[in-house]
């Protein structure tokens, strides 16, 4: 067997790399331009204060976030890895963070303002970035010896409960995070504006996020896998937005900043992901069942027809030899068998299966059936979808039988080439030969019409080279 070349798959992985890097650069290219502006723009104002829209915004990220926590819920049960249920953790914890967590806290009377209302919902925040980063460091390779769906929620709820007790028992000794008052009176250009543990605590959220980025992009570039894509852009907003909070704290106020457009950016990565995932899960699906059903009726046909023509065939034999119609019952037996089995193999076997695969079954097939020697020579690069690897296979059932039964062929080699974009199967055989003119002229039988009109459709071109003694040679190119 002639070993594959390397260079499809190199383009292969090259188009994947482009495919994961896309979508990443945009978002880091969107959130490079947007803090620099809030940076380098005092001219312009880009604040709107605004109660209801932050509301609004909060809300539809915790929506996206426990949608997406429950695909991620359900692939962790499915796969059992580790990244899934990291992800989904993490994703629980923002919502826990960002579903008016403050302002609870807040209006409790809890503390006072600006402390266990800022601290809390900060330190959750900073858990599940963590979170994250981690999913993004572990892979999406490294499974979980369990696969309970209390992990997803119990964890989180755990974190929330253990941080808001240890912060509740220090209550009185915490600093005040945010000045509420000081903050709503300033211009939305104010820049650094909050305790410093603030800062910090954002800085290294932002830090989690920017490493989560780079690594889901890479790990996506390796794995087909639509949601890992979107995660890398998706986090890169996330990072910017924790950016642009220390820049302008307006998570903790009534203003909307461009934080908080890049932190609604991350969850509508993450929604896009999400809508990936579901599409790809139902065609799979469907693809499954359809799968199922050609099964069956590959079973129904090899358990029905199959042995109906087999039994058949057996009992032509029982015909005398001077018998005018054996021959015939026989050949039409032949026929009929070799397209069942033909059917039985296309419906019975996976539409992704490897050209070069299916070529070896079809050729071990053949030669054990015609008891004909058949040497096979596959370039296992050479690609084709499910429609032209039936052309092909159709294509070689013919020219191996015609060999067989019209050339008296006994020995046969099948050849799969190609030569930059072009795809080339040889089928040459040491058989009687014919006539080619004769034979594909005005009274060509079906069997070439039919080769000839497969290869069109491939589209492609056929050719046939034989001569009286000197066997023949069928060549298509597509």
């Amino acid at each position: 067997m002639r070993p594959p070349t390397v260079l499809p798959a190199a383009r292969s992985g090259d188009t994947r790399l482009r495919r994961a890097a896309g979508p990443t650069i945009a978002g880091w290219a969107a959130g490079i331009v947007g803090t620099g502006l809030v940076v380098w723009s005092p001219d312009v104002l880009f604040g709107y204060h605004s109660p209801s829209a932050h509301l609004v915004l909060d809300s539809v990220d915790a929506c996206v976030a426990l949608l997406v926590a429950y695909l991620l819920h359900g692939r962790f049960v499915r796969r059992r890895q580790w990244q899934d249920l990291l992800l989904a953790q993490g994703l629980v914890l923002l919502v826990i963070a960002g579903i008016g967590l403050a302002w609870t806290v807040e209006a409790s009377g809890l503390g006072p303002a600006g402390t266990l209302d800022v601290w809390l919902p900060l330190a959750l925040r900073l858990l599940g970035a963590a979170l994250v980063a981690a999913a993004a460091l572990v892979g999406p390779r490294r499974d979980a010896p369990f696969s309970s769906e209390l992990w997803v929620v119990g964890v989180p709820l755990v974190l929330a409960t253990a941080t808001f007790s240890a912060l509740w028992a220090v209550r009185s000794s915490l600093p005040v995070a945010l000045d509420r008052p000081g903050a709503l009176a300033e211009t939305p250009q104010a820049i650094l504006t909050g305790h410093p543990l603030l800062l910090a605590g954002q800085g290294v959220a932002a830090l989690c996020f920017f490493v989560a980025s780079l690594v889901f992009t890479a790990q996506a570039a390796e794995h087909e896998d639509s949601l890992l894509r979107w995660l890398g852009p998706a986090c890169a907003l996330a990072a910017f937005a924790r950016v642009n909070y220390v820049l302008f704290p307006s998570l903790y106020t009534d203003w909307l900043y461009a934080g908080d457009v890049f932190r609604t950016g991350f969850y509508l990565f993450l929604l896009v992901g999400a809508g990936r995932e579901i599409r790809e899960y139902w065609t799979a699906a469907s693809r499954a069942a359809v799968l199922e059903d050609r099964r069956r009726l590959a079973r129904e046909l090899h358990d029905g027809v199959v042995q109906e023509l087999s039994l058949i065939r057996m009992e032509s034999h029982a015909l005398p030899q001077e018998h005018p119609s054996r021959n015939r019952i026989m050949a039409a037996s032949d026929r009929g068998l070799d397209e069942a089995r033909a059917a039985v193999h296309a419906l019975g076997h996976d539409e992704d299966e490897a050209l070069g695969s299916t070529l070896h079954r079809t050729a071990r097939e053949l030669a054990r059936r015609y008891r004909v020697e058949l040497e096979v020579d596959v370039d296992d690069s050479v690609d084709a979808d499910g429609a032209q690897r039936h052309a092909i296979l159709r294509i070689t059932r013919e020219a191996v039988s015609n060999a067989v039964r019209h050339g008296h062929a006994g020995r046969l080699c099948l050849r799969l080439s190609r030569d930059g974009d072009r795809r080339r199967l040889v089928v040459r055989d040491d058989g009687d030969g014919f006539d080619v003119l004769r034979a594909t002229g005005a009274p060509a039988g079906y069997g070439l019409i039919s080769m000839r009109d497969r290869a069109r459709g491939l589209p492609g071109s056929l050719e046939i080279d034989s001569e009286p003694g000197g066997g023949s040679t069928v060549t298509v190119t597509w």
